[in-house]
């Protein structure tokens, strides 16, 4: 009798089944070049996309197929120095992709060389990171020089944070998280154009994973 049926709702079920499978296959970046924040103008809209420089020719993705992943490399302790307080305990662990390159670890930047001249008021646009969830605090910060810290964005004293980004930049900051475990950042770009019209990119989430 079972064999029989093979009717409606056997088939709903199936294709119920089937529905929940991934539509695609979310790509992990363990090492090398992305502009995980990569701002594009198009004429008419605003975009956010995550640039991946690891492939030849280098591809545009939607930061949600995409995994950035903190390999064992990026640990590090949190210096001794003051200024450092935002990231922890002295001496405690962290993990950072650098502002500087290190192949073995990605190298996350940013990048509004796709946004032309006269475009946008004021030839700049504004980055909020709007939420962060994960196992600890993350900090985006820059590092001069002399080594002071200049810090981007803090999930640690409230968000949303703000920065202007001015166009024709690319630039790269230090990523620090502060456990091991799996993290969503969401990003929003807005702008107003020469004309005066607000556009926004919407919020874009990224995920990184941060290995012990």
């Amino acid at each position: 009798m079972k064999a029989k049926l093979i009717g409606g709702t056997a088939a709903a079920v199936l294709m119920t089944l089937l529905s929940v499978s991934p539509a695609y296959a979310v790509t992990t970046i363990s090492s090398g070049h992305v502009d995980a924040i990569d701002v594009d103008w198009t004429g008419s809209a605003l975009t956010l996309d995550l640039k991946d420089s690891t492939v030849t020719p280098a591809v545009d993705r939607d930061p949600a197929d995409v995994v950035l992943n903190a390999v064992s490399a990026s640990k590090t302790t949190v210096p001794s120095s003051s200024a450092y307080s935002f990231l922890g305990t002295p001496g405690s662990p962290v993990w950072i992709l650098p502002q500087t390159q290190n192949a073995s670890i990605v190298w996350p930047g940013f990048n509004t060389e796709g946004v032309p001249s006269g475009a946008l008021q004021g030839n700049s646009v504004t980055l909020r990171l709007m939420s962060a969830t994960g196992p600890a605090d993350v900090n985006v910060y820059t590092t001069s020089a002399l080594g002071t810290p200049t810090i981007w964005f803090n999930s640690g004293d409230g968000l949303p944070d703000t920065r202007a980004l001015a166009i024709n930049t690319h630039a790269h900051a230090n990523w620090a998280f502060e456990a091991a475990g799996t993290y969503t950042l969401t990003f929003e770009t807005t702008a107003t154009t020469s004309s005066g019209t607000a556009v926004t990119t919407g919020q874009k989430t990224y995920t990184f994973t941060v290995q012990p």
